[in-house]
């Protein structure tokens, strides 16, 4: 999918319905302990729950899993999986395991080290261990789910027995997560023996302390905000549409942290729309799923990125169509090539008089989620609003033009209803330091400066002392320096310590920020000796693996030590919460 500015990926965000049920699940606790005896002063099984997430839902999810497991008797912990070694997790018993899938079929950025070490040869044997996993993805993705089912499949390798098959949730994942909760949790307990704890002890055990107080508002009850600002960053004559947006939280009770990110709930283009219903030979007005067919295209389905699900029906059903010939290759990059850029339209036209008709497309449209932004504000300079930074996506030629479907309903149409659904998503993992003495390395070229904004009026703000360092760029100083006044008033007040600016078309040959990091290698390594911590947001498939070399490079031609040196001293910088990443 082409980028659409600070846009991120997520696990799936938590709505009203889990709490629902999980308020019902642990109010039956009491009516299943009248089948079982009295507990005892104390758990006798302890039940690990291990998380790997990019943008904190399966962290949510796993303190769930705490609070049921103590319901039942059971002890629980929750822990992150890189702060989990082989040798710990073959001390334990009873793992269960939620994990979130990171860009193509990788682990999280908190997963990352644990699984590397699962799979070395030199990982031990796990006999002793009883674990079921919980997978979080959007099948949307070929490698969906994938990094639950390579945990899976190793532990099962190592020799672990699985107490419950593994669950792939899609984006709605509710419903699914609910029903293997409950029954990993019944199958641990009657295992066990365990009790349900009564209500004295349910009282006297703490229960998992929670990231922050979870918002009323999600993705099934957004709030609905008034876009008080939309304005145009990026310079006449750049290829680029950058914009500035800030919603208004009224009377919501939004909270947010620097570093959090913010769900847009969209709308489709109404022209889209109406180009879809004459393909379909429909007029808008028929009834579908309760409501008219128009209004179920414009704000309950997605028309602009096609299915896997609609890309298999169609080879079926048109053989001799471009689409089957380019699949029957089996060449999954040629694919994702003639894919780029096409919506549902341009593939029902593709299979011609084959393509399915109203009743049979239907069930192929996948639900419109929400699209999740980095947010660019700090709630303690502007704790009334929330801010993002965007880039419009629009491309095609003078046949059709194609538009972002959240970032051209920002940019173009949000203005015709004045208000948006939106909801917060926190992101535990990628915040400010605490310590306010500590520096910081930012790289966030384009968009990717949207969390680093935030950061730098967050420790401004605080008034901390901490040394900060930006690494920004873009394609011209001219037209794509977003930001410049801010960043230069900042500079001026000492918030920021250093700027480095890497703009590639200004010269012959091109400059990217890993560029500006090499050049400053010395004084780059200086400031992690000095305790710095380092994030990155953007691009994830080329900006943030070419960083991430270039930060591999700098270690290594510092340290003298080559090139397996430097990349445990990363890992360690990983296992600090020194090294984190916001990417797309």
């Amino acid at each position: 999918m082409p980028p659409t500015g600070s846009l991120i990926p997520a696990d799936a965000p938590f709505s009203a319905a889990q709490e629902a049920w999980l308020a019902g699940f642990i109010a039956g606790i009491a009516a299943a302990g009248r089948r079982g005896t009295a507990a005892s002063d104390a758990p006798t099984t302890t039940v690990d729950v291990l998380f790997g997430t990019q943008t904190g839902n399966a962290e949510l999810l796993a303190g769930e899993l705490v609070a049921g497991a103590r319901a039942h008797g059971l002890g629980g912990r929750a822990t992150a999986l890189d702060d989990v070694t082989p040798e710990r997790l073959a001390t334990m018993s009873h793992v269960l395991v939620v994990t979130s899938t990171y860009g193509e079929g990788e682990m999280p950025d908190n997963a990352g080290l644990f699984w590397e070490a699962l799979q070395a040869a030199t990982a031990p044997r796990l006999e002793g261990l009883r674990y079921a996993v919980l997978g979080l993805g959007d099948r949307g993705y070929d490698d969906f789910c994938q990094a639950a089912k390579l945990i899976d499949t190793r532990l099962e390798q190592l020799g672990a027995t699985r107490l419950h098959d593994r669950v792939d949730c899609d984006v709605d994942f509710e419903e699914p997560a609910a029903a293997w909760t409950g029954a990993v949790l019944e199958r641990l307990a009657a295992e066990t023996g365990a009790a349900p704890a009564t209500p004295a002890a349910a009282e006297a055990t703490p229960a998992p302390a929670a990231a922050r107080p979870r918002s009323r508002w999600n993705k099934r009850t957004p709030y609905r905000s008034r876009l008080a600002v939309n304005r145009l960053l990026s310079a006449p004559g750049s290829a680029k549409e950058i914009r500035h947006y800030e919603f208004d939280l009224g009377d919501s009770g939004i909270t947010y942290t620097a570093g959090d990110a913010l769900a847009v709930v969209p709308v489709n283009d109404d022209a889209l729309v109406g180009e879809l219903l004459a393909h379909l030979g429909a007029s808008g007005d028929e009834e579908a799923d309760g409501r008219p067919l128009a209004e179920l295209l414009r704000t309950e389905r997605e028309i602009r990125t096609p299915s896997k699900e609609l890309i298999a029906d169609l080879v079926q059903r048109a053989p001799t169509s471009e689409l089957a010939s380019v699949v029957a290759h089996s060449d999954r990059a040629e694919l994702d090539s003639w894919l780029w850029g096409r919506d549902v339209l341009d593939l029902l036209r593709d299979a011609g008089p084959a393509a399915p008709g109203l009743t049979d497309l239907l069930p192929f449209l996948r639900p419109l989620q929400a699209r999740q932004y980095s947010i660019s504000s700090s709630p303690l300079a502007h704790p009334d609003r929330i801010h993002l930074t965007v880039a419009s996506v629009r491309y095609g030629s003078r046949d059709r033009r194609y538009e972002g479907v959240t970032s051209s309903y920002l940019a173009d149409r949000i203005g015709e209803e004045g208000a948006a659904g939106i909801y917060p998503q926190p992101n535990a993992s990628f915040g400010v330091p605490s310590d306010d003495d500590a520096p910081m390395i930012m790289i966030g070229p384009g968009t990717g400066i949207a969390p680093f904004r935030g950061f730098l009026h967050e420790r401004a703000a605080r008034g901390a002392s901490g040394r900060n360092w930006l690494f920004f760029g873009d394609q011209h100083r001219a037209t794509d320096f977003v930001y410049e006044d801010e960043l230069t008033e900042l500079r001026g007040r000492g918030v920021l310590t250093e700027l480095d600016l890497a703009f590639s078309r200004d010269q012959a040959e091109k400059v990217y920020v890993q560029t500006r990091m090499r050049e400053r290698s010395r004084e780059l390594y200086a400031w992690l000796e000095d305790g710095a911590h380092v994030y990155v947001c953007g691009d994830a498939s080329r900006m943030a693996k070419d960083v991430e070399a270039a930060l591999l490079g700098v270690i290594a031609e510092q340290r003298g030590r080559g090139g397996g040196d430097a990349a445990e001293y990363l890992a360690d910088l990983r296992r600090s919460k020194r090294y984190v990443r916001d990417v797309y």
